[in-house]
C-alpha cells in the first residue's frame, strides 16, 4: 500500500494550494479527487488580488477580468459607484480554470493525483498512520490528512473539527454567454431584491457571472426565478438565458479548532467563507497556504502538532469574520438603512476598495458601522 506524507481529500482551490506548497518543499503528496476531471464550477469567482502574495508564480494568466469599478444599487436604482484605486484590487476568475491551474502547478512539482477516488472511510491506525479508503476499494496511507472537499464534506463533524453548528448560506450561481449592458471592468451588487442577502453580476470577458445569496437562516426557500426576473432585465438579459444551480455554502460561524492530530481542514470544509460578502476563494487559498506551512514544519520535526494552523487562521481570518458576522446580522435585518448608512456614505467607496483589496478587515470598521445602524433603528 502506498504511503505518502500527506493525502489531500479534494482537488479544489484549497486542496491544490496545499498540495503545491508541500510538493514545492519536496514532500510526497497525493490528491484524492472523486471526479474524473474538473467539471464547470459555477460561482461568483471574485477574489482579492492580494492572494498573489501566497504564490511564487503569476495568477494573472487565468484572470478573466480586472475590476476597477463596483456599482451598487438598491432595488435597481439609487446607485453608488465605487472606483477601486490601486493596482488590480479585485479579480474575477472561473473557478474550474483556477482549480485546474493550481493543480497543474502542484503536479509539476511531483504531486500525485488519484481521480474517481470517492472517499468513504478515513481512520488512523495504532502506529499513527492514516488509512483512506475509496468507494471502489482503493486505499492509500498517509502521515497526515488534509480535508478539502468543500461545503458538503462529512469529515469535519466526524473528527469533531470546525464550528459546532454549521451555518449555511443559500446561493444561486449561473453564467450568461454574453455581456448584456454590464460595463467592462465593473462588478454589480444589488441589494433589496434578495431577503437577507444580495445579488451580483461579474464580467468574465465575453460572459457574465450571475448570482445571489441569502445569509441569515430562513426556513423559506430563496425565490430564485422571481429575483432573476427582476434583476436580469436591468442588465440587458432575459431570465431564460442564465444557466446555473442552487447550492448550500458553509459560512464562518464562530472560532473553532481546525486541526486534530495530523489532520486539518481547509477551504469550505473548514467553514471559512465570508458571512457577509460570501467571499470564499481568498480564505480557501489562505488556508491552503497556511496549512502547508504548518504541515511542512510538522513533517520536518520542527513542531510537535498542528495547533499553530488553527491559531494562525483565527488571527488572520477568523477575528475579521467574527465582526463580519455581526455586520451581516445587523445589515441584512435592516437592509435599507444599511444601504443608506453603509454604502451611500461619502467614505464608502474608499472603504469598499480597501475591503475588496484585502487591505482592511471587518474588525477595522465594524464597531462604527454597527453603532450607526443600531442608532438609526
Amino acid at each position: 500500500m502506498t504511503l505518502v506524507d500527506v493525502a489531500i481529500v479534494g482537488g479544489g482551490a484549497s486542496g491544490t494550494t496545499t498540495a503545491f506548497h508541500l510538493a514545492n518543499k519536496g514532500k510526497k503528496i497525493c490528491i484524492l479527487e472523486k471526479n474524473r476531471s474538473f467539471p464547470t464550477r459555477i460561482c461568483g469567482g471574485g477574489m482579492s488580488a492580494a492572494v498573489q502574495d501566497w504564490f511564487p508564480f503569476s495568477l494573472k494568466p487565468i484572470v478573466n477580468e480586472v475590476i476597477t469599478n463596483v456599482e451598487f444599487s438598491w432595488r435597481l436604482s439609487d446607485k453608488v459607484i465605487a472606483e477601486l484605486s490601486g493596482s488590480s484590487p479585485f479579480w474575477i476568475v472561473k473557478r474550474e480554470i483556477l482549480d485546474s491551474f493550481l493543480l497543474d502547478q502542484a503536479l509539476s512539482y511531483g504531486c500525485d493525483l488519484l481521480t474517481t477516488f470517492n472517499v468513504i472511510k478515513i481512520e488512523r491506525s495504532t502506529n499513527n498512520i492514516w488509512q483512506v479508503t475509496s468507494l471502489d476499494g482503493r486505499q492509500i496511507e498517509a502521515k497526515a490528512i488534509v480535508i478539502a472537499d468543500g461545503s458538503q464534506s462529512p469529515w469535519a463533524k466526524k473528527f469533531n473539527l470546525g464550528p459546532k453548528k454549521q451555518n449555511y448560506a443559500s446561493t444561486f450561481s449561473g453564467r450568461i454567454n454574453r455581456k448584456g449592458n454590464l460595463k467592462n471592468k465593473t462588478a454589480r451588487f444589488e441589494f433589496g431584491l434578495v431577503n437577507n442577502g444580495f445579488a451580483w453580476a461579474f464580467p468574465l470577458n465575453d460572459e457574465v457571472s450571475i448570482g445571489m445569496g441569502t445569509f441569515l437562516e430562513n426556513k423559506n426557500s430563496m425565490p430564485v426565478a422571481k429575483i432573476l426576473k427582476s434583476f436580469l432585465p436591468d442588465l440587458g438579459f432575459d431570465p431564460s438565458e442564465v444557466i446555473g444551480q442552487e447550492a448550500k455554502l458553509r459560512v464562518w460561524n464562530g472560532h473553532s479548532k481546525l486541526n486534530g492530530e495530523a489532520i486539518l481542514l481547509v477551504g469550505d470544509a473548514a467553514s471559512l467563507c465570508d458571512p457577509f460578502l460570501a467571499e470564499g476563494i481568498r480564505p480557501a487559498l489562505m488556508s491552503g497556504y497556511e496549512a502547508a506551512k504548518s504541515l511542512n514544519y510538522w513533517l520536518e520535526g520542527s513542531i510537535n502538532n498542528l495547533d499553530g494552523y488553527s491559531k494562525t487562521m483565527r488571527i488572520k481570518w477568523g477575528n475579521s469574520m467574527a465582526w463580519g458576522k455581526r455586520i451581516s446580522q445587523v445589515f441584512y435585518r435592516f437592509p435599507k438603512v444599511g444601504y443608506k448608512l453603509g454604502i451611500k456614505r461619502p467614505t464608502a467607496p474608499e472603504r469598499i476598495a480597501q475591503i475588496l483589496s484585502g487591505n482592511m478587515s471587518y474588525e477595522d470598521i465594524a464597531k462604527r458601522v454597527i453603532n450607526r445602524l443600531l442608532f438609526q433603528n
